[in-house]
């Protein structure tokens, strides 16, 4: 598509290419490099070219998927193990309706994504005169997703749009953010401008004094104080010390899981949608939402509305408007959680029994009232947990997912990631899992089904150019499984889940991969040793046989 568009491209659009100085985009690499950017995602196109002027010797990494949706789910994977903003160039057009996907995925999820992409030139952006992937309004199409979108209209705003959206990563609830740079100003020299001497920094928003006095005479005060810890908590290393001095239960969604480890006695990590975690929030006269959106996919899955706060909250957000939102705290702190959790540690007064340990296991019960398919699945991802030390776990909408989010205790907060709360889009697992890995060095495990995989499989080859030996737990039901049980349920004819499905193995194999089929529990650790030492990315197939033997095995 791209080179064809690039010879018939009109020569007043193409790229100038007798550059001998500093142009904008040779500017805004260097940009980047300041704030400590070392990898970007994204395909070369005629309109984005100008941005990789500056790319060699930049230290920059550059990582091509085969699709710009791509892009976006490995820079959205890179955000969440490295903590920092993946970073993408895209074409202006198509490049951008592409990776809207991603970026919605990013947004539900409130990860730091830096979108960087071309617009047609001034006089030509919105002119509706059919220049080469012209869209009305791009920065319309993509203000939805997007924690905002700015134009580039002159070389001098590059800096300040910069430390704008790291602002936005840094400071508030990050979220993507948009830069698109007219084609003509891409090329415009910038020797004139200067680098900043250091990058801007914005430190995130510190509790309020009498709020947090408040909050902490409650919790203090409280007989069975329950934490209900989210995303926006990951990072709040004193919230185990915190909930030990209250003897407080820590309900983790999926987003938390691990911020109290697998072996913890007030660690919950049955899902707030199941009956005994509510059970638990149900009855606790004091709880504290630690940056937790309370979204609905984490606490009422199955939408019949049974997640109740019975006692009185204590929420803390980076986002103001979310704090009133789903659940309305009595106390409201605009804060970072972590600051706040460790703010709420100094002032209380531990000591007190409050049975947190007993709640706690009580909740935890429910996992063995799961559907025995659900319980077989997790006892998967417990073996795969404790055979690969360190592992990350990147999934797709697949069973072994669902199983995760329902209840799986993951050993390290931040190692356990999802596209399946919130946006839940399909396509996410293998992308995301490359932009983990290039982002951990360490093992990375991508839960996949066949229907989800096929949306993204020609990331394959991305794998093994980029070098990154991404595991792929991929399970071959030979359709839309979770759907057609919905269906048949609701009862509606199966239209459209039965699914022809290629031969996975050799698609795997063609690409590079190592290959491995595994029917049998006892043979998967040393499969997946296996799979952590090769340097090749590694696909292990299963199917029912496996879900079966793991389903007996309870």
């Amino acid at each position: 598509r791209r080179l064809w568009n690039s010879r018939r491209n009109d020569k007043k659009e193409r790229p100038m290419t007798d550059v001998t100085g500093l142009t904008a985009g040779m500017y805004l690499t260097r940009l980047l490099a300041l704030y400590g950017v070392d990898t970007v995602f994204g395909i070369p196109g005629v309109h984005t070219v100008e941005l990789y002027r500056g790319l060699p010797g930049s230290g920059i990494r550059h990582v091509t998927p085969r699709h710009e949706q791509g892009a976006g789910f490995m820079a959205d994977g890179y955000a969440r193990v490295s903590g920092k903003p993946g970073v993408c160039f895209i074409i202006s057009g198509p490049g951008m309706t592409n990776i809207a996907t991603a970026m919605g995925q990013a947004y539900g999820d409130s990860i730091p994504m830096l979108v960087i992409s071309a617009v047609n030139s001034h006089g030509r952006m919105g002119s509706g005169e059919g220049w080469l992937h012209e869209l009305p309004n791009q920065q319309a199409l993509i203000s939805g997703v997007s924690a905002f979108s700015r134009t580039i209209h002159t070389v001098e705003e590059l800096a300040p749009a910069l430390a704008q959206a790291f602002a936005v990563f840094e400071g508030a609830r990050p979220r993507p953010v948009h830069l698109e740079i007219p084609i003509n100003i891409m090329t415009a020299a910038a020797d004139h401008l200067a680098l900043p001497k250091a990058p801007m920094r914005v430190a995130r928003a510190a509790p309020d004094a009498g709020a947090l006095a408040e909050a902490a005479e409650l919790l203090n005060r409280a007989e069975a104080p329950v934490i209900l810890a989210g995303g926006g908590a990951r990072n709040a290393v004193a919230l185990r010390a915190l909930a030990e001095a209250l003897d407080a239960p820590v309900v983790m969604t999926a987003n938390a899981r691990g911020l109290l480890a697998p072996d913890h006695p007030l660690g919950v990590s049955l899902s707030a949608s199941q009956p005994e975690t509510r059970a638990l929030v149900a009855g606790a006269d004091i709880v504290l939402a630690l940056g937790t959106e309370m979204g609905r996919t984490d606490y009422d899955m199955y939408e019949d509305g049974g997640f109740q706060v019975g006692g009185r909250m204590i929420r803390v957000d980076l986002d103001p408007v979310q704090m009133a939102r789903s659940a309305a705290p009595e106390i409201g702190i605009v804060a970072d959680a972590a600051a706040t959790t460790a703010a709420l540690l100094a002032l209380a007064k531990p000591g007190t029994d409050r049975q947190g340990a007993a709640r706690a296991g009580a909740a935890n019960a429910g996992r063995e009232a799961l559907d025995p398919a659900m319980r077989g699945d997790l006892a998967m991802l417990d073996m795969i947990r404790d055979t690969l030390p360190g592992v990350t776990f990147v999934g797709d909408s697949s069973q072994a997912t669902y199983a995760g989010n329902l209840g799986f205790a993951s050993a390290r907060p931040g190692h356990y990631h999802s596209s399946t709360t919130g946006f839940g889009t399909l396509g996410y697992g293998l992308p995301a899992g490359i932009g983990a890995q290039l982002a951990s060095g360490g093992p990375v495990v991508v839960l996949a089904g066949d229907g989800g995989f096929q949306f993204s499989s020609p990331e394959m080859a991305s794998a093994v150019e980029a070098q990154t030996p991404v595991i792929v737990m991929l399970y071959d039901n030979s359709g839309y499984g979770e759907i057609k049980n919905y269906m048949i349920a609701k009862q509606i004819g199966t239209v459209g889940v039965d699914l022809y499905t290629p031969d996975f193995r050799a698609q795997a194999a063609a690409s590079g991969w190592a290959v491995a089929q595994v029917a049998d529990p006892d043979a998967l650790p040393g499969v997946l040793t296996q799979a952590a030492a090769d340097s090749r990315p590694t696909m292990i197939y299963y199917t029912d046989t496996l879900r079966a033997a793991f389903q007996a095995a309870l």
